[in-house]
């Protein structure tokens, strides 16, 4: 007999065991699955709003608030201003643009002589040649031969009495009278004494000097009118004539110890020549050449609000090209309005008033440029301030500062200045701290 075999299983069986399998995995994957959906909804929501603001804490401090004005200037030399030589001529030399003329040096040359340039606030407007001239413009004349060098000797003072030069054919004394009576023909002096033909009064005490020399402040009676010096006037003396001889030897110029007009440039300083209008050639007594003051210096165009609140001597800081800070002041506050093009409405362009800036830098390499100048404006003192962000704008208007217990006082605010802001209100003192954003 053969051994004996297993018997087979039915394919009922088989097909059974198959399809076991497969649920089991089914039900696993399920069960997975829903392990994933109920880890997934357990998982929080992410907020779809941002975080609150940080906030911080800050004490209501009491300093000095001070607005800053920033305007925008040129750098440059300033306003170029005509020079018209003083009297015909032919012009023979000028200078180039961009040279510098200072003291005492020439300007330009009228009929090949120089036409040197002096120091002052007004042009010489006559020939200074008679001893006792007396005027500012003696006291140019005098002031430039100074500070070039020259011995001009002492200068009368304010409140002295001068002689005036005696007009062109007019006698320097008053004719004298007759006598009249038995004494015609003679002079009584006053100490009883006569003498006979002289013509003029013995000497004796009291007796008018006629025939004295013409003094400068003496008081001798010569006939000729006298006038007070007055301050900031000059006297043309006998020293002061001699040392114009000096100079004028010096200059190559004819020595004849008179001054006439167009024979000096009469400018407030030193100049640098900004441009040259004029042809060798030319007339001298028109237009020749433009000149600015040989420092550097800022001009703002600044607006009729701004301007009031500027004066000369104010202190800013000037931002030039690269970011890099200079400090300056107020040199001038120009009392003329201009016209910058700005528009000011359909009525035309806004005002302006010319702020003129020096700054302590010689700034050498920048001859111009635009410059950012910053102005200090209004100044408040001692105000009660915090920061702007610790401003509480209300619902119903106006402002309040939150503590940090969370109740809010009202606050009425001042000036705005580099992140501070002036408050006042009640419950308010220094170091009181309030809330504001970080």
């Amino acid at each position: 007999m053969s051994a004996e075999q297993p018997p087979a299983q039915s394919p009922r069986r088989r097909i059974g065991r198959r399809v076991v399998v497969p649920a089991v995995l089914v039900l696993m994957v399920s069960a997975v699955g829903a392990g994933v959906v109920w880890a997934v909804h357990r998982v929080p929501p992410e907020s779809s709003t941002r975080p609150p603001v940080a906030v911080e804490t800050v004490a209501v401090v009491r300093t000095d608030l001070s607005a800053t004005v920033s305007l925008t200037g040129t750098l440059g030399y300033g306003r170029a201003a005509p020079v018209k030589g003083g009297r015909s001529g032919t012009v023979t030399w000028l200078p180039e643009a961009g040279a510098t003329v200072s003291r005492g040096r020439q300007l330009y040359r009228v009929d090949d002589q120089p036409v040197p340039l002096f120091y002052g606030g007004m042009p010489l407007y006559r020939d200074l040649a008679e001893p006792g001239t007396v005027g500012r413009d003696v006291r140019i004349v005098a002031t430039n031969l100074k500070a070039l060098g020259y011995e001009i000797g002492s200068q009368p003072a304010p409140g002295e009495k001068v002689h005036r030069p005696a007009a062109p054919g007019k006698p320097t004394a008053p004719p004298e009278k007759p006598a009249s009576g038995a004494g015609a023909g003679k002079s009584t002096a006053p100490s009883g004494k006569s003498t006979a033909g002289s013509g003029r009064p013995a000497s004796g005490a009291g007796g008018p000097a006629t025939d004295a020399t013409p003094t400068v402040g003496g008081t001798a009676a010569t006939g000729r009118p006298t006038v007070v010096v007055r301050k900031g006037d000059g006297v043309l003396t006998g020293s002061l004539i001699r040392a114009v001889k000096r100079w004028q030897r010096d200059a190559e110029l004819p020595v004849t110890g008179r001054i006439a007009v167009g024979d000096v440039a009469v400018l407030p300083g030193a100049v640098r020549v900004d441009s040259v209008t004029a042809l060798r050639g030319d007339d001298a007594a028109t237009p020749l050449l433009t000149v600015t003051p040989t420092a550097k210096v800022i001009t703002v165009l600044a607006g009729a609000t701004e301007a009031g609140t500027i004066q000369r001597g104010d202190q800013v800081t000037v931002t030039l090209p690269g970011d890099e800070t200079v400090d300056g002041s107020v040199s001038a506050v120009s009392t003329t309005v201009q016209q910058d093009g700005e528009a000011a409405g359909p009525g035309g362009a806004a005002p302006k008033r010319a702020v003129t800036v020096t700054v302590d830098d010689d700034l050498a390499g920048i001859d111009a440029a635009d410059v950012q100048v910053d102005l200090a404006g209004e100044t408040r003192s001692g105000v009660l301030a915090v920061p702007v962000g610790a401003l509480v704008a209300l619902s119903e208007g106006g402002y309040a500062l939150q503590l940090t217990d969370g109740r809010l006082v009202a606050v009425t605010t001042g000036m705005f200045a580099k992140g501070m802001v002036e408050v006042s209100g009640d419950g308010l003192s220094e170091d009181l701290r309030v809330v504001t954003t970080s």
